[in-house]
């Protein structure tokens, strides 16, 4: 009974358009693709400063607490047990990679309607949020950031899922994509 239903909402679908000259050979997505060309997005990844804080922050947690744990255990366990403390090494010698790997895998791109943006080395996540959708755009930096002149950008959306950060951008461009999502996301809401 529902299959027949949907065939004959397809079917007046079908004689609407015939009605109106309209030609419908392919699949609806080779229409919409014929209708609304696409150009490949013009990706822009995140500048080096955010790595270069990142690895100075895992050095500077990781490099006293080597040293502080092999100096608690060598003076209460023994030197046997100061071995352990190799293992935050072990960690930074892990996690420096790591944050290259997270790094090198971030990137945004603006386009006719929306904003992409990717990351994931592991779990890829792109979020595609549209210009019409934004509530808020943010710009936020804190001391460690402020200090490697860097800043993120938060945009909030009317759906709490397609939240989206990019982080760790120059202020001046977190600023100019700030100021750029914003007139985007005005001109495209007032047409709704």
């Amino acid at each position: 009974m529902e299959t027949g239903t949907a065939r004959s909402a397809g079917d007046a679908g079908e004689a609407s358009d015939a009605e109106h000259g309209s030609d419908r050979t392919g699949s609806t997505e080779d229409a919409r693709s014929t209708e609304h060309p696409r150009a490949a997005p013009r990706w822009t990844g995140l500048p080096p400063g955010l790595l270069r804080m990142r690895r100075l922050l895992l050095v500077v947690w990781l490099v006293p607490l080597t040293i502080g744990t092999g100096l608690l255990l060598g003076l209460l366990a023994g030197p046997g047990w100061a071995a352990f403390a190799l293992l935050p090494l072990a960690v930074l010698a892990w996690g420096w990679p790591m944050l290259g790997r997270n790094w090198n895998s971030w990137r945004y791109a603006e386009r006719a309607d929306d904003l992409l943006i990717s990351r994931g080395v592991l779990w890829h996540e792109e979020t595609v949020v549209p210009y019409g959708r934004m509530q808020l755009v943010e710009v936020t930096s804190g001391p460690v950031e402020r200090h490697f002149k860097l800043a993120s950008v938060q945009l909030h959306t009317a759906a709490a899922a397609t939240d989206a950060r990019i982080p760790g951008l120059a202020p001046e461009e977190a600023e100019r994509l700030r100021d750029r999502l914003t007139e985007l996301g005005e001109a495209r809401s007032a047409g709704l």
